[in-house]
């Protein structure tokens, strides 16, 4: 049969549809971000020296007096020995012996490496060269930032949709899909070479996460 389409539509009929509808169906979809951010946890430091002497046993000798020193001094400060990695080098140089030494350590205590830097600085001076510290990031510390990020951008999703679900008469429920639909991060590191003379630049990582989730609605209890 032909219907108008200017014909006035029975609203109760339409109302009586919808009042079918199973609220175990019914659910509201919402998009959830945020952005997360957190400084270099992990700073590296070199230490190297070296020396001349006419015999070997003379250039290697002073060398691990000092190298003997700095590992004192670490091992005081409680530095592990997994934090340390160390090598040696000597050549010959006309009538001389040439040996060079590098000591490298990893700190996650900042106070701590900036005791160490001073004591060997006060206590061997100039026959050491203590390096400016390198900071970065740790593997394990990016990867919890980007758990916590998108944990935190389901959080904002879960009381957008909690306000939402609230305003219209409802219950939210559990949630039916939880997806992340965008992950990227980026730093403010600057190169060393544009620093000039300033203290080391201890970089900083922003994540920012962003995530759909959509939840159940459960009709409000009358009192």
């Amino acid at each position: 049969m032909y219907k108008d389409e200017d014909e006035p539509v029975d609203r109760g009929a339409q109302i009586s549809v919808e009042q079918q509808i199973p609220y175990s169906s019914r659910e509201i979809q919402v998009t959830g971000h945020t952005e997360m951010s957190c400084q270099a946890d992990k700073a590296s430091m070199r230490i190297s020296l070296s020396n001349n002497k006419e015999s070997v046993n003379d250039v290697s000798n002073s060398i691990s007096r000092r190298v003997e020193y700095i590992l004192q001094a670490l091992r005081q400060h409680d530095v592990k020995e997994e934090e340390i990695s160390m090598r040696k080098h000597i050549h010959r140089e006309q009538d001389q012996y040439h040996m060079e030494a590098e000591v490298v350590v990893k700190f996650s205590d900042f106070v701590k490496m900036e005791s160490v830097c001073a004591v060997l600085l006060l206590k061997l001076d100039k026959s050491v060269c203590v390096g400016m510290p390198k900071f970065y990031h740790s593997t394990e510390g990016i990867s919890q930032l980007r758990i916590d990020a998108c944990v935190a951008a389901v959080e904002n999703a879960r009381l957008k949709a909690c306000e939402m679900s609230s305003r219209l008469g409802q219950v939210l429920g559990l949630p039916l899909v939880v997806r992340e639909e965008d992950a990227s991060e980026w730093t403010d590191e600057e190169g060393a070479e544009e620093r000039g003379g300033r203290p080391p630049h201890r970089p900083t990582l922003t994540v920012s996460s962003r995530v759909f989730v959509s939840f159940n609605l459960r009709p409000r209890k009358k009192l």
